[in-house]
């Protein structure tokens, strides 16, 4: 119900902003509205079919995973963490092999794989849920925390700074500069998503496994900045790739291997698996464009300039800094389109330059929010979930609390 208010809000809204501009002599706003329309339709197909290579590959080695006790035994590692925040998921289930899986893939900025996992443990998800309809506690909590989720290392963030300082002549410059304020705040938005669907579904968090949870993932943030701060800008790339080919090679040796050794027929378990994953990638093609057509015409209207405008004249007539709000949009975006966001960040870094303030904050925004919107889509999408009760409410408190947090230690570092 919430995901069709916003639909028809998007289109309608967009639609009607264009009415007026025709009105008012622009000619061409129905052309670029109608334009960025077919451009969404074929964009979603070609994400689709994209990722049937992709699910196939990922769901069929998680196949493997599931036969030979990996996924499992993955599960009841950190069970005494998720018997708190995932109540609702039986003990040694698989489904929470898999999350621990996709949550992995997302740190590491592996989006390749963390889709894919992500698909896989919604499907495990609505195996336990009473309502196939509708969302279940723990579909949401698992939604809200993939959409607010820690990213470690924001690799192409780190990748477009750099190419584009080359470009404008800053010799010595360091584009992983911002790796410690965006892994700060992609990890404040993680925890107002936590909070706010463990309010609502009344989740006790002050408790010993949810504390010794994040006390180990702070050692691990450290250690990861002990080992990453040091180096410049070039050799924290290489490092940063490395971790994440290593870690994904790793993982495809570790199932096989395990599947080998406890005489799993490893070729036929990821036949089955990939089967499944090209199944999921072809249903997820309506939800996908359906909600990448709204965010269009919304985008292409110009809705979007005049929000971030009305906020910037708010922001000045109440005589604060409004620095911030150029990088803005790229926040506002990121909860509807990832490529828009990405799109909207290389023109303030062109703008501003790389070095600049508003540079800086749109590149901690792009690396430290989600895609909400797209996530519902897909995820909810991929097991015909049509009741997603507050999902959208919490992952957009999430988003809130997250673009909030960003701007704030934005201007703690380089304010």
């Amino acid at each position: 119900m919430v995901l069709n208010l916003v639909w028809v809000g998007f289109v309608l809204i967009g639609l009607l902003v264009t009415a007026v501009q025709v009105a008012q002599g622009q000619a061409d706003a129905a052309t670029r509205v109608l334009g960025g329309l077919f451009d969404a339709a074929k964009t979603g197909f070609d994400i689709s079919l994209g990722l049937v290579g992709v699910m196939s590959l990922w769901l069929g080695l998680m196949k493997v995973g599931e036969q030979a006790g990996v996924i499992q035994l993955l599960a009841r590692g950190m069970a005494p963490f998720f018997r708190r925040i995932f109540p609702g998921i039986p003990p040694g289930h698989p489904a929470g092999g898999s999350i621990v899986m996709n949550a992995s893939a997302n740190m590491l900025g592996l989006d390749n794989a963390a889709t894919p996992l992500g698909l896989k443990a919604m499907r495990e998800l609505q195996e336990i849920n009473p309502d196939k309809g509708t969302a279940s506690d723990p579909m949401i909590m698992f939604l809200v925390l993939n959409t607010a989720g820690i990213t470690l290392i924001p690799t192409s963030v780190i990748a477009i700074r750099q190419t584009m300082a080359v470009e404008q002549g800053l010799v010595g410059f360091n584009g992983a500069d911002i790796f410690l304020p965006t892994l700060l705040g992609t990890l404040v938005s993680f925890i107002a998503g936590l909070v706010a669907v463990a309010w609502v579904q009344r989740i006790r968090l002050l408790c010993l496994p949810v504390l010794a949870f994040f006390g180990g993932f702070g050692l691990l943030l450290a250690a990861l900045y002990a080992w990453l701060a040091p180096l410049p800008a070039a050799a924290m790339a290489q490092r940063i790739g490395l971790l994440g080919s290593a870690t994904i090679l790793a993982i495809v040796g570790l199932f096989v291997a395990a599947g080998a050794l406890r005489r799993v027929n490893v070729y036929e378990a990821f036949v089955e698996g990939a089967k499944e994953g090209f199944g999921v990638a072809v249903q997820i093609i309506a939800y996908l464009i359906a909600m990448l057509v709204a965010i269009a015409v919304f985008r292409h209207s110009g809705c979007m300039g005049y929000l971030v405008e009305g906020i910037g004249s708010v922001v000045r007539t109440l005589g604060l800094d409004d620095r911030f709000v150029p990088a803005l949009p790229v926040g506002l975006m990121k909860t509807l389109s990832g490529s828009g966001a990405r799109g909207l960040m290389v023109d303030v870094l062109k703008t501003y330059g790389v070095d600049s303030f508003e540079g800086r904050l749109a590149s901690i925004i792009q690396g430290s929010t989600e895609t909400t919107f797209y996530v519902l889509a897909v995820y909810f999408g991929s097991v015909n979930i049509r009741r997603t009760r507050y999902a959208l409410g919490c992952g957009l408190f999430a988003d809130a609390v997250g673009l909030v947090g960003a701007i704030l230690i934005g201007y703690a570092f380089y304010g």
